[in-house]
């Protein structure tokens, strides 16, 4: 059964420590220690951190919003990091002409993007929940309130947890944004505008907060666990760390990155699962291979954001709705021909990681805003793996896989070819033809030692994991997301060009700027 998001509204007396130009909704606005008063209430604060990758309000879908002057479905944490992680690659293309979403499709942003500040404005919203989910889950404070000694290591479980989604809230910004501001549980609310850290700081502070909470966390694949973060998330966490430390810092971590995997891997815990489609269907909670996700509910966690937003914008043109569990199409998202021409056979019947709709879709894109340009992707369905459609036709039951077992194995072999010690290639490949054997329904699509190059890998993390909000990031590392490679209409020409190489990272959002002068700007904006 999946787990439900359930938490209360708790908008603190606060100025948001670790944010500088955040209107926060004061909605049933309460002060801290008239609302915690027991672990339960401790357990849903800590699920409204959860609930804050899901939804983007107070109610859901919308009507009550965390954040004042956004849209609450078009500003969802996911649907926003999505379209920043992947409309601006070669694996997606939206028709929209919604204010400055087309920049993002050519990589033409600038510092006022409301889509780059949407998202920025995002991160830090949740890193201050956890700053002050943190504050106030103190032993000190909970002796105080006369928790038992159970009750407070109860307690001491759940803080644990909101140190990783922190750790993983400021990966995603250092990812995206570089040097960013920083704040933690020690920093006094709302006391001054927080100081701009370099990518270098925030990384070595992720990687010590993830050291120090992994004994701390439960095993992975623990009973009532899915959803939320367990070693094995940790782990994963880490190897995304390590896998792009030289991007980030200068210095590689190859060694560390495999270990990571290896602890994975080790743990039995996690196993493909025969159908690729599994991942992304409405019962994906069932898949052996998740190891952390953002979880969805038609009934209880409705969102016009996360996988509704991924699924009806999928749907358009000659496409029944019904087909793919929804009752209508949005007629936005598709992939470029690049992406498909990534696939031998992009009809699927070779390789069934191939989700393309193409009846009435043309490969190639002339008009950006017509919907029957591109090929559609039918990738993410809001049907059950038995055929049966989800439990509404709006919001999808569909979970986001933000890390699963595949993208642990396609680590594991890129990061042994980058050097890294404590794997083998020849493990590598096995773990390479595991994947291709799943896609191919045989051993026909294995490949040889002598193929398993650095290209192919980054060829291979297309066709297993496009849509999954990966690319951005594996195309930085590759040094090709910039200056490096071309794709149609990269740079706003058909044909593609190559950007500027300062775009591997988005601006710090200019209004930030305005209201906090320790900020500085990213070369190039």
């Amino acid at each position: 059964m999946k787990t439900r998001i359930i938490y209360f509204s708790l908008i603190f007396l606060m100025s948001l420590g670790a944010c500088t130009d955040l209107d926060v909704e004061p909605n049933d606005l309460v002060t801290a220690d008239a609302v915690l008063t027991d672990v339960n209430a401790y357990q849903s604060f800590l699920a409204k951190l959860y609930a804050g990758f899901s939804v983007s309000g107070q109610q859901g879908p919308a009507g009550n919003a965390d954040i004042k002057g956004y849209d609450e479905g078009s500003y969802q944490y996911l649907r926003l990091y999505w379209k920043l992680q992947e409309l601006s690659t070669e694996e997606a293309i939206v028709a929209w002409a919604d204010g400055n979403l087309p920049k993002i499709n050519t990589q033409e942003w600038t510092d006022d993007n409301e889509f780059v500040a949407g998202l920025f404005d995002r991160l830090f919203y949740q890193i201050s929940l956890a700053n002050e989910f943190l504050r106030e889950s103190t032993s000190a404070k909970l002796s105080s309130k006369g928790f038992s000694e159970g009750e407070i290591s109860a307690v001491a479980q759940f803080r644990a947890e909101a140190r990783f989604i922190r750790a993983l809230v400021y990966w995603h910004a250092i990812d995206l944004y570089a040097n960013v501001p920083f704040a933690t549980e020690e920093d006094a609310l709302g006391a001054e505008a927080p100081s701009q850290a370099t990518r270098q700081e925030v990384f070595n502070y992720i990687d010590s907060e993830l050291q120090a909470i992994e004994s701390q966390l439960a095993e992975p694949k623990s009973v009532g666990y899915y959803g939320r973060a367990d070693k094995g998330a940790l782990w994963a966490l880490q190897a995304k760390l390590y896998l792009n430390s030289e991007v980030y810092t200068g210095v590689s971590r190859y060694t560390e990155c495999i270990t990571a995997c290896n602890k994975i891997i080790n743990s039995s815990a996690y196993q493909l699962t025969a159908n690729y489609q599994n991942n992304f269907q409405a019962d994906n909670h069932n898949s052996p291979e998740m190891i952390f996700a953002a979880t969805f509910d038609g009934q209880n966690t409705q969102t016009y954001g996360g996988t509704t937003f991924i699924i009806h914008a999928s749907v358009g043109g000659s496409m029944s709705p019904e087909n793919y569990g929804i009752n209508s199409g949005w007629g936005g998202l598709r992939v470029r021909r690049e992406l498909v021409n990534l696939f031998d056979d992009p009809s699927g019947l070779t390789d069934s990681r191939a989700l393309f709709f193409t009846e009435g879709q043309s490969l190639n894109i002339s008009d950006v805003s017509s919907f029957t340009d591109g090929y559609a992707c039918v990738k993410f369905t809001n049907i059950t793996s038995d055929g049966n459609p989800g439990s509404d036709a709006v919001f999808t039951d569909t979970d986001f896989p933000i890390f699963r077992l595949a993208d642990v194995y396609l680590m594991y072999a890129e990061a042994v070819l980058r050097g890294g010690a404590g794997g083998d290639q020849a493990t590598a490949l096995s773990y390479i033809n595991s994947l291709r054997q799943r896609a191919y329904g045989n051993n026909s699509g294995e490949i040889a030692l002598g193929d398993m190059s650095l290209d192919f890998i980054l060829d291979e993390r297309a066709r297993e994991l496009y849509w999954e909000g990966h690319r951005r990031t594996d195309l930085v590392r590759f040094e090709k997301f910039t200056t490096g490679a071309t794709w149609q209409w990269k740079g706003g020409v058909e044909g593609g060009m190559t950007t500027e190489s300062f775009r591997d990272v988005y601006p710090i959002p200019s209004g930030q700027l305005i209201a906090n002068p320790k900020l500085t700007q990213n070369t190039g904006y």
